[in-house]
């Protein structure tokens, strides 16, 4: 396993990604040993392993904007603010993937975040498990009140404990990693500044609450591994730009729009590049 795509996370910020990953299909650019996605970085790697290009875009300013994934007035009544189970359902009913050709085609991994102890965990996607791996990456902390389980435990989104996994493809062997960011590079995240709130946000989850608050200290872990990595590896990174205008729960569609195209215009350079070296 030498060559391995990395996709970040980052709810609503998957717009971005998703105009890189079709610019990836526009050119029939295909070349990766295994993929490795987190939150919706996952849910845009299915798309994009199924050759469906569009689709993500589809799924994120057709169907995220939509009041049954984000309702706040749910929230407020107990539900969940964000419903990413419904989202994948839906997605998969009105713009269906062929499940075989996503997780046989090259191995297809996910991060999640073990409720019991907040660590990172990583699964290999098949015809049996997608649905509940793609919950479990997908199920953002307090706004989503489920989560997923599997036989080997109960799972949190991935992001909690390893936004972005490439010292996990480093330590599979890969020495040629791409990665797409949900962030500009050169972002820094901070500790949060109420770290009382989030454990008494996340009472019955004292574990995952600890991952949060020491969340920055491994993601700029990260960012440190990726702009200075081991002799012998290369990490090609494609990230938006200050203009990126696309938050966490952004529902504007002229946002998503730009942000899209942002996305697209990276792809298609990062493609260019490449073809020059």
């Amino acid at each position: 396993m030498n060559r391995v795509l990395v996709v970040e996370g980052g709810a609503m910020r998957g717009i971005f990604a998703s105009g890189v990953l079709d610019a990836f299909l526009s050119s029939n650019y295909r070349p990766f040993d295994a993929v490795i996605g987190v939150s919706a970085g996952a849910a845009n790697l299915s798309g994009y392993l199924a050759n469906k290009p569009g689709r993500n875009k589809k799924v994120i300013t057709e169907l995220a904007t939509d009041k049954r994934f984000i309702d706040p007035v749910r929230f407020i009544k107990g539900g969940h603010l964000v419903d990413v189970k419904w989202l994948w359902e839906c997605s998969n009913e009105k713009m269906p993937l062929d499940i075989s050709t996503v997780v046989n085609t090259i191995p297809f991994y996910v991060s999640v975040t073990d409720i019991n102890n907040g660590s990172s965990d990583y699964y290999q996607l098949d015809e049996s498990n997608i649905d509940k791996l793609i919950e479990a990456t997908t199920a953002l902390p307090l706004v989503y009140r489920d989560s997923a389980c599997l036989e080997s435990g109960c799972f949190m989104d991935g992001g909690i404990a390893d936004s972005i996994p490439v010292i996990k493809a480093y330590e599979m062997g890969a020495k040629d990693i791409t990665v797409i960011l949900s962030k500009p590079l050169g972002f820094e995240m901070e500790q949060p500044k109420f770290p009382s709130l989030v454990r008494k946000l996340l009472p019955n989850n004292e574990q995952v609450a600890n991952a949060l608050i020491n969340r920055h200290q491994h993601y700029n872990k990260t960012l440190e591994f990726i702009q200075s990595p081991p002799e012998g590896v290369t990490i090609n990174v494609i990230s938006p730009d200050g203009s990126f205008n696309v938050g966490r729960f952004t529902r504007s569609k002229r946002k998503l729009e730009q942000g899209y195209k942002q996305g697209l215009r990276k792809g298609n350079e990062f493609l260019t590049k490449i073809k020059t070296h």
